[in-house]
């Protein structure tokens, strides 16, 4: 991220603890559990999720996670999330910049939401590259975006989207078109879910 963008995400939680209704908002609800229904396997060993914001969905991830690392760039994005992770075995928040903050883990878990069209494009690619070459077994990627314009957008959703397709390995499991998102998951484990589980 730019210092500009450094900056933005400053003087956003220099106002509120919630800038974007997160935690309060009907549309930030229904899509986690939207995003959440989406994964493709119950658990996972080891997830990341760059710009936890405060920790809204990380709470629910460290449910369905062994290991999960929540990465803010905004400090007080990571003291809110760590205090909502505290009393969480095998989960943690750190403050980090992706894609040039990457941590030096494997995962087989993803979760790329609300955040991709802050970066210049160079920068989102990056991230991509380094996402694909952090993933491990049976793992899944999922990414989540608003599709409305609005001022502080360097990428357009479907752009982030198609970059991230186009740079991840495995099947396309998940493409769903709201009226307000877009939501995509790629995996690397074989089968369908009704499949795995004997319906196939």
């Amino acid at each position: 991220m730019t210092e500009q963008d450094l900056e933005y995400v400053r003087q956003m939680y220099a106002a509120s603890d919630d800038p974007w209704r997160i935690a309060d908002g009907f549309y930030e609800r229904r899509k986690r559990q939207v995003l959440l229904a989406c994964l493709p396997q119950e658990r996972y060993a080891s997830a990341f999720e760059p710009a936890c914001a405060a920790g809204e969905l990380s709470v629910l991830l460290a449910e369905r996670c062994d290991r999960l690392l929540a990465a803010d760039v905004a400090p007080r994005a990571v003291e809110l999330t760590a205090a909502r992770l505290a009393g969480r075995p095998g989960a943690r928040a750190e403050r980090l910049a992706v894609p040039q903050d990457w941590p030096a883990e494997r995962f087989d878990l993803v979760v790329l939401s609300e955040f991709g069209y802050y970066l210049p494009r160079a920068s989102w690619q990056r991230l991509v590259e380094r996402a694909a070459a952090a993933l491990v077994g049976d793992w899944t990627v999922i990414a989540c975006h608003w599709r409305s314009p609005f001022a502080e957008r360097l990428i357009e959703t479907d752009q982030l989207h198609e970059d991230l397709v186009a740079g991840l390995p495995g099947r396309h499991a998940v493409r769903l078109l709201d009226e307000d998102f877009r939501l995509d998951v790629l995996t690397g484990r074989a089968g369908t879910v009704a499949e795995r589980d004997g319906r196939g």
